[in-house]
């Protein structure tokens, strides 16, 4: 069971930014980054570690909700998916695919209330 994740480089600046325009947090912005991707019925493209990417450790990701994240990401493949392609892997994918779906609502939006606003609807 792999417990680190490690995102590429084009999402880790795309959470770096985040973080210092809304002041969230990378973990924040990562689980609303699913949250979005899951949102889109494709299957992301798997994406691979970099060594310019962030890394996080699972429980920050997930914390007590790893069983729902899992549930979730299993349902939006409409498959079982075993634990090692689950996590660093289709989480990283959706995790990916979110970051840059976030990016545009957080362009769009213009600022963070509307960004929050936006989210909640």
């Amino acid at each position: 069971m792999n417990f680190r994740l490690k995102t590429d480089s084009n999402t880790a600046t795309t959470l770096k930014s985040l973080q210092s325009s809304t002041s969230m947090t990378p973990n924040i912005l990562a689980r609303l980054s699913i949250a979005l991707s899951l949102k889109v019925p494709t299957i992301p493209e798997l994406k691979s570690s970099d060594p310019d990417g962030l890394e996080f450790n699972r429980n920050t990701l997930t914390g007590d909700q790893d069983y729902f994240y899992k549930a979730l990401i299993r349902q939006h493949s409409k498959r079982h998916v075993e634990e090692e392609e689950y996590f660093p892997g289709l989480y990283n994918a959706h995790l990916s695919r979110g970051c840059i779906l976030l990016e545009q609502e957080y362009q769009h939006s213009g600022n963070y209330d509307k960004f929050i606003s936006n989210l909640l609807k």
